[in-house]
């Protein structure tokens, strides 16, 4: 089961924005709903078996993590203010210390990064990684960054991960997960 999980550096962690100004005041919140629906989506259908996660940053804090789980999902339209409508719905649930459910499948809780990391054994996606498609063995967690680079913080506590390429460039993050599944896909269950 591919597991994904996207640091918001500036997305908001409350529901106090606008799903007309997601680029503006929701803090890049658009970058996140293109991972969700790149994570998701297929032609005509959901892939059940991935998990994402947003880790949320932004102000005003604290940092909260966002689980979309394919195998229950529901009220996903591929369209990024669908996901942002779920998104939003799940930040204007008081949050606890452990997952709350605010749509079939969307859960939000308090903390971010560290309690993550502790939870799955990630493999961080970068350009200076290990190509995928020369990987003997490809790990079944993944963690990357929005449109910004991890800052020093992130870059400490991620130091020791596994690191994996899906090319030389550059790429966005939800072009970098649709590389990724598509090589998964190729490599079969």
């Amino acid at each position: 089961m591919p597991v994904f999980a996207v640091i918001g550096h500036r997305a908001r962690t409350d529901g106090h924005w606008s799903l007309n100004d997601m680029p503006g005041g929701a803090g890049r919140m658009d970058v996140l709903c293109r991972v969700v629906n790149t994570s998701f989506f297929l032609s005509h259908d959901l892939r059940r078996d991935v998990v994402c996660y947003l880790v949320l940053r932004g102000e005003p804090g604290p940092e909260k993590t966002i689980r979309f789980q394919g195998d229950r999902l529901r009220h996903l339209n591929p369209d990024e203010r669908s996901a942002g409508s779920l998104i939003k719905k799940a930040l204007e649930l008081e949050a606890g210390p452990e997952f709350r459910e605010s749509t079939k499948g969307v859960s939000v809780r308090v903390g971010g990064l560290v309690r993550l990391l502790g939870e799955h054994s990630f493999a961080l996606l970068d350009e200076q990684g290990e190509d995928i498609r020369v990987a003997e063995r490809l790990p079944d967690a993944f963690l990357l960054s929005d449109h910004l680079n991890l800052d020093e913080e992130e870059l400490a506590l991620v130091g020791d991960l596994p690191c994996f390429s899906v090319g030389p460039r550059s790429l966005h993050a939800d072009h970098t997960i649709t590389v990724l599944l598509n090589e998964l896909d190729r490599r079969g269950p």
